[in-house]
Parts: C-alpha cells; sequence; structure tokens
C-alpha cells in the first residue's frame, strides 16, 4: 500500500507534472459521479437509462427529458463548492508546481477554486448555444428557465438550446486532444485524479505519459485500466490531498 508521503516527495522531486481530472474529484463536492457504485449512469430516470440521457440524437429528440433531468444534476451548481482537491491543485498551479489541468468535467469547479489552466475534454455548462442560429446565452440565463421546469428556447429565432458540453454521440474537440497527448506525453508526473479511465478517446491519453517516460499517479476509489502502469496507486481523495495540502504549507 502507498503511502501520501511518497507522492509529495515525488511531487517535490518532479518538475513537468500534469494533472487528469475526472468525475470521482467532485463528489467531495456534493456531485455524484457517473460510472461509480451508486453513479448517475447506474440509474434510470423517467424509465430511461440515464446514459441514454445523454445522447444527442435523445437531447434532440427529448429535450424536456434532459432539462428534467439536469435540473437537480448540473443546474444547481450555485450550490456546491469547490473542495480540497480544486483547492490544492489551484494552489499547485499558483506555486508552478502543476501545469495544464485537463478535466473530463463539466462542473467549472476547477476554475472557482482559482485554477487558471484548464482545458475541458467534454466541455462546459458556462455556455450554452441555439442549435439553430448559435447564438450564446450563458449559464445563469439558463438557469431560471431550467429551474422552472421549462425548456430554453432561443429569444432570437425559437430554436432549441443546448449546454457546450459534449453529448454522446458528439466529437471532441482534435486539437484538445492533440495538445493534451503532446503535453502528457512530455510530462515527467501524470496525477489521474478521481476517473475511471474508461470514456474514450480522453481516457487513453494518460497512457502517453508512461511511453514518454514519465511517473502515472492514479488517485481512484475503483480499479482503472492504467493501475498497472502506475507508480504510485490511491483510492483516498480525501486523504492524498490533505498531505499535499500540508507538505505546500511547510514549503511555503
Amino acid at each position: 500500500m502507498n503511502k501520501p508521503e511518497e507522492l509529495t516527495a515525488l511531487l517535490a522531486s518532479s518538475e513537468r507534472i500534469v494533472a487528469f481530472t475526472g468525475a470521482g474529484i467532485s463528489t467531495l463536492s456534493g456531485i455524484p459521479d457517473f460510472r461509480g457504485k451508486d453513479g448517475v449512469f447506474s440509474k434510470k430516470f423517467k424509465g430511461y437509462d440515464v446514459e441514454e440521457i445523454h445522447e444527442i440524437n435523445f437531447f434532440r429528440k427529448h429535450p424536456e427529458i434532459f432539462y428534467e433531468y439536469a435540473k437537480d444534476f448540473i443546474y444547481n451548481l450555485a450550490d456546491r463548492q469547490p473542495n480540497i482537491v480544486h483547492s490544492t491543485l489551484a494552489e499547485m498551479q499558483k506555486r508552478k508546481k502543476l501545469g495544464t489541468i485537463y478535466t473530463q468535467n463539466i462542473d467549472g469547479l476547477h476554475q472557482r477554486a482559482g485554477s487558471l489552466c484548464v482545458r475541458e475534454f467534454h466541455g462546459s455548462m458556462n455556455s450554452h448555444h441555439c442549435l439553430n442560429c448559435n447564438a450564446a446565452y450563458g449559464y445563469a440565463e439558463i438557469v431560471p428557465t431550467v429551474r422552472n421546469n421549462q425548456v430554453p428556447y432561443c429569444r432570437n429565432c425559437g430554436g432549441l438550446i443546448k449546454p457546450d458540453i459534449v453529448f454522446f454521440g458528439e466529437c471532441l474537440d482534435n486539437e484538445l486532444l492533440d495538445s493534451a497527448f503532446i503535453e502528457m506525453e512530455q510530462a515527467e508526473l501524470l496525477l489521474v485524479l478521481g476517473s475511471s479511465l474508461t470514456v474514450p478517446p480522453a481516457a487513453n491519453l494518460p497512457i502517453a505519459t508512461h511511453y514518454g517516460g514519465g511517473k502515472i499517479v492514479i488517485v481512484n476509489r475503483q480499479p482503472t485500466m492504467l493501475d498497472r502502469y502506475a507508480f504510485l496507486k490511491f483510492d483516498d481523495l480525501k486523504e492524498v490531498f490533505a498531505a499535499i495540502e500540508q507538505w505546500l504549507a511547510q514549503t511555503a
């Protein structure tokens, strides 16, 4: 069993450090993950698999189902606060001990914690657009409509408004994937945090660090397909980041 002190020693001796984060880190903020034991994809809503509700064709046909489901899942983010993982990663960036944070999350908690260099594989809830005329809308503009059990439609043309997140059936940004691969391949240390590493293509990227000669550290409660490549492996995010927070305080 690895000890958090092994990780802080590794952080102290490493220079090119990159983070890859998944839904597991936001569970400490009260946001359920997707593929954990009680993750949202293990449930049904209105008789539909929740994973199906996140498909783009389903959204176009049944936006009322998506927005009714999302009302209490991603349209209440003002009630969620960054946790020790978000704040500690932000502090590491501030101290130049961490480069880019690549995240699968759409909740914006990294930015709210103070991180400035964040790349979001699956988009963000912070912006929305009309599928007809492409008019842009902010998250705060859409929340009241959804919270009032209504589907948001464009005030300019009446078209359906979609959050700027990547649904199943949509493609990720190739430029983002390419830059992530290059940075992870060149990383001396990659922190994989709270991700089950099961959703390609983003989940396939961390192995680039291994083949580039760097070290991978995985902190995730469930096993991942890259565990055998991990230099260190932990399952308790809170314990690990309490140790990192303490290490940062001692080196201030």
